[in-house]
């Protein structure tokens, strides 16, 4: 026996009536999964830009959150405007990467002021900081970034410090 559910019914601001409303569709969020996919691909292709998978990760800041979701995760330290994709990579004297992606037009997002900070307040910490409108351009934003030289992290003339602070975590269970 099959059963066809009614569609659940969203109603539209006070004082509209009853009338159903469309969920939002978040375009930025599906066209980035797009290309982490495509990242992950050219990762088993084997070509220099998919070497940049396993250092990309994204900052889960925004989307729709209740109130107290929100106040929650802002104690925990969410902060407006942080950049959506970090590249853990250090290329072309830079300490990595920030990329702020926005969707394809027509559903391109403006740049909303605190995510303009934290991309100039991340080029003024020594990471490369770019923005990318649709899937192309961020494509085009990696792959530029993969073919650069890695940036010779052995900067100081001071051996490499490590925390006497904190619980050790190299030495095995």
């Amino acid at each position: 026996m099959t059963t066809t559910r009614k569609p659940r019914r969203v109603l539209g601001p006070a004082g509209a009536g009853t009338a159903p409303r469309k969920r939002p569709v978040d375009w930025e969020g599906q066209e980035q999964a797009v290309l982490i996919r495509w990242l992950l691909g050219e990762r088993q292709r084997g070509t220099a830009v998919g070497q940049l998978y396993d250092v990309t990760y994204h900052v889960p800041n925004g989307g729709q959150r209740s109130k107290a979701t929100g106040a929650a995760m802002k104690r925990q330290g969410v902060k407006s405007g942080v950049i959506d994709l970090v590249v853990m990579e250090a290329r072309g004297c830079w300490f990595g990467l920030y990329l702020e992606f926005k969707a394809s037009p027509p559903h391109t997002a403006p740049l909303a002021p605190s995510q303009r900070d934290w991309l100039t307040l991340a080029e003024n910490r020594g990471y490369c900081a770019a923005l990318a409108v649709g899937l192309e351009e961020a494509k085009a934003v990696l792959r530029e970034y993969a073919e650069w030289e890695p940036t010779d992290v052995e900067f100081c003339d001071d051996p490499v410090r490590t925390m006497q602070s904190g619980t050790e975590w190299r030495k095995g269970e």
